[in-house]
């Protein structure tokens, strides 16, 4: 009982100390944007309601637009598409490689380790801007930082799956002189490859919210056509609402999709 009160104690010191840092920075944060939060707090449904009443009144048109935002919403899927198996592929050799008892060399485990943490703590905004500036505009660099990020992502769930494996078809395929592409491919993959694609479709999920974020900072697709048509104003609303009932029906459908053959996978690996 001494020890349970005790913890509760810690906790709760820290929860108070996380609430003030909290309520600290908050202040700061206003305070460096002019005070603003607070008086413009009251016209924070301004735009929706803007955009919802554009809408309903231009409502005969969104099918029309929406089907002339289709290409953009596929340039979005391809993008998260491309991304996600370019990630898939390294992350799985890169997981194979930096989990202890499979990789073929053990000094370089906590590198590689090192390495998937650094590609999945860069936010990958922040490297779709890098590419943008060294590239230009387009979908390769919302496809090569997306990929970028996907790679340390899936990076650690792949090895952490390879971590679990059941080492006695490896030790056997040793024993009768078996490389160490063939152990893996023959002893490790067949146990891991139900898992993987599973955390391959969730992250082919989040990919294609990532792809229509990044339109936003020039990177194409169909958050490029969002921005341009909410930069626009009264009159283009329409228009983004369509991209909006457009997104959301294209996340929804492959969220749906996604988690059927993600249950089927996992189910028949049981």
């Amino acid at each position: 009982m001494a020890m349970t009160q005790r913890k509760r104690l810690y906790t709760g010191i820290l929860l108070t100390i996380f609430v003030l840092l909290m309520a600290g920075g908050f202040d700061l944060a206003d305070a460096r944007n002019a005070g603003g939060f607070w008086s413009g707090l009251h016209r924070v449904f301004d735009f929706p309601q803007e955009l919802i009443s554009e809408a309903l009144r231009d409502w005969r048109d969104l099918p029309a637009l929406m089907l002339q935002f289709l290409p953009a919403l596929i340039e979005t899927v391809n993008i998260a598409a491309v991304s996600t198996l370019l990630g898939a592929l390294f992350a799985g050799l890169l997981s194979l490689l930096a989990t202890p008892g499979l990789a073929p060399m053990p000094a370089l485990v906590g590198p590689l380790r090192r390495i998937l943490d650094i590609t999945r703590a860069m936010p990958d905004v922040v490297i779709a801007l890098v590419l943008i500036f060294l590239l230009g505009g387009g979908p390769v660099p919302a496809m090569l930082a997306i990929a970028f990020h996907s790679i340390g992502a899936l990076g650690k769930q792949f090895s952490e799956v390879a971590e679990n494996a059941d080492l006695k078809p490896v030790e056997g395929l040793t024993s009768v002189g078996a490389s160490w592409f063939q152990r893996v491919w023959l002893g490790i993959i067949p146990q891991v490859a139900p898992n993987w694609l599973s955390y391959m479709l969730m992250r082919f999920e989040i990919n294609i919210r990532a792809s229509a974020i990044l339109g936003f900072v020039g990177a194409g697709g169909i958050g490029y056509e969002l921005k341009i048509a909410i930069g626009w104003g009264q009159g283009r609303y329409a228009a983004a609402a369509a991209i909006f009932l457009l997104l959301f029906a294209a996340i929804v459908t492959f969220d749906q999709l996604s988690s059927y053959w993600r249950n089927k996978i996992t189910g028949e690996s049981h």
